[in-house]
């Protein structure tokens, strides 16, 4: 699924109209239609109560009054709070404001706070708010009348359906612009909204639902747009299936160069996660002081002793880490090495004498904030896994930068540097060499705590080892990682997960996937 910017969609709709002469007034109705098919299934209280659509002057009003007249046929009670003067109101609005009051539909001007009292009561016996006041080309402060009744409505605790998009909520960067509606559903028309499915904007959507409107496939390929919401059917085709004369030694070999004194259970839980996709072999390299403790814990995995410094952490033998690559289909660098002159110089021996697919996580993306431009030697696909602060040392901005501009970060880096990037948190941003980039929507609070990230870098790299695109591994691992945190905060709650929970939930998660595409 897309996801567009504002100007995005409205070059769509505009690109529409001209390929197919289907007027702006059908489009607004295939808006207003299917929100209304939406509300009633989502919100069936609306039969016995009233609903209050609040309507600004412009085009989202217009579907706020495609909806107020389709609930009146239905014989819902419905009552229209327009925040302007009648007149207004122009174009498909109008037509559609014109024919809500010919159905005897009751509209009331809010234009200033004499009418806040009535409007209070009115809030106060309604069981729906339907907000629809201002729409995606919003693009400054909130202030006046709109942003009071915008407090209004959210402070009645009456559940709110948002018509495209919560009023006064950036609808690129998920910013609130002063004052922003927080709904409990919103209903977007054609493609979602960047602002809809990044972090900044979730506590405002609430759960976002898509209506079709009909763009034409000519002005999706004129337009083409780089961003794609990830879906679990779309991921469950990704997945792979297995014939019945298979080994192991079909599906990859994934080395984890991982750990250090006090720090193993890094690579244990890459190494699990890794095993538990299905990889076909696993073998962990770490100090070698810790070979018993990765033996003795992951069984299933094989183990190379690598030499190491006096204080347990890696250190940098040539011919020791050449061997252990040798046989291998991907690599997996970083979680708990530490910083020093030894893993930097591991990290770049992997960047620039690897043959395999590489995965750098954690400490790794540390060393290489040392020298990002390294990644211009590399020879193969090069995946990078930061969190928003090894995300800024990389690019060397803020983490407030980062966390507000994560897809612009995110894709501005992987062109630059010629890699992946998997920019984790909430709605984790996926982003391609090429300038694509993916937003995921699963995973919960639940999963803010140690070792997540470990588990990641085992799914993505298991799914290098085995054979998988950079851009499949990234996403399939990303969406899984959520899905199975999703999994293990229904079966025990969100406080207290483990992220040794979401490795026993891999198989489960990964069937849920190979489901969903049947």
């Amino acid at each position: 699924m897309y996801v567009v910017t504002a100007k995005e969609m409205r070059e769509l709709e505009q690109l529409t109209i001209d390929h197919t002469g289907i007027p702006s007034s059908v489009l607004m109705e295939r808006a207003g239609g299917g929100a209304t098919e939406v509300l009633v299934k989502a919100f069936p209280q609306v039969d016995s109560a009233l609903v209050l659509v609040f309507a600004g002057k412009g085009n989202n009003g217009g579907d706020g009054f495609v909806i107020a007249r389709a609930l009146k046929k239905q014989g819902i009670a419905c009552e229209v709070f327009l925040a302007a003067k009648k007149e207004e109101v122009t174009g498909d609005a109008l037509h559609n404001l014109t024919t809500f009051v010919r159905l005897r539909g009751r509209v009331t001007e809010i234009t200033d706070s004499t009418q806040y009292d009535r409007l209070q009561r009115q809030l106060g016996s309604c069981g729906l708010i339907v907000d629809a006041l201002l729409g995606t080309g919003l693009n400054a402060p909130v202030r006046g009348l709109m942003a009071d009744l915008i407090e209004m409505i959210n402070a009645s605790g009456v559940p709110v359906l948002a018509v495209d998009i919560p009023s006064g909520l950036d609808a690129d960067r998920g910013v609130v612009l002063g004052s922003a509606i927080k709904a409990a559903l919103t209903v977007t028309f054609g493609y979602p909204k960047l602002g809809l499915v990044g972090a900044l904007g979730l506590a405002q959507v609430g759960r976002l639902e898509v209506v079709d409107i009909g763009i034409a496939p000519e002005a999706l390929a004129t337009i083409n747009p780089r961003t794609t919401l990830l879906t679990k059917a779309d991921m469950g085709t990704r997945l792979r299936g297995r014939h019945a004369n298979v080994h192991k030694g079909d599906f990859g070999h994934l080395l984890v160069i991982a750990g250090a004194r006090g720090k193993s259970g890094a690579a244990l839980m890459s190494g699990g996660a890794a095993l538990r996709m299905g990889t076909g072999l696993v073998t962990l390299g770490g100090p070698a002081s810790l070979n018993t403790v990765f033996s003795t814990a992951l069984m299933e995995a094989m183990t190379v002793p690598l030499p190491e410094q006096p204080d347990g952490s890696l250190s940098f033998d040539e011919q020791a880490i050449a061997e252990a690559v040798q046989g291998k289909s991907a690599i997996a660098f970083g979680p708990g090495v530490g910083v020093s002159t030894d893993t930097i110089g591991v990290l770049r021996w992997l960047v620039m004498r690897s043959e395999q697919p590489l995965v750098i996580d954690a400490d790794g993306l540390n060393c290489l904030a040392t020298d990002p431009e390294l990644l211009r030697e590399a020879t193969v696909p090069v995946v990078l896994t930061p969190h928003p602060g090894e995300m800024a040392r990389l690019g060397k901005s803020s983490n407030a930068e980062v966390q507000e501009h994560r897809l612009e970060v995110a894709r501005a880096f992987a062109t630059q540097h010629d890699c992946y990037v998997v920019l984790k948190g909430a709605r984790t941003v996926i982003a391609a060499p090429d300038g694509k980039a993916w937003i995921n929507p699963t995973g919960n609070p639940g999963m803010a705590s140690g070792g997540m990230g470990d588990v990641l870098t085992g799914v993505i790299g298991g799914l290098l080892a085995q054979g998988y695109s950079p851009t499949d591994a990234c996403c399939l691992g990303v969406f899984l990682h959520g899905h199975v945190g999703d999994r293990a905060a229904q079966e025990k709650g969100e406080i207290g997960i483990l992220a040794r929970d979401l490795i026993e939930q891999l198989p489960m998660g990964i069937r849920d996937l190979q489901q969903s595409a049947r």
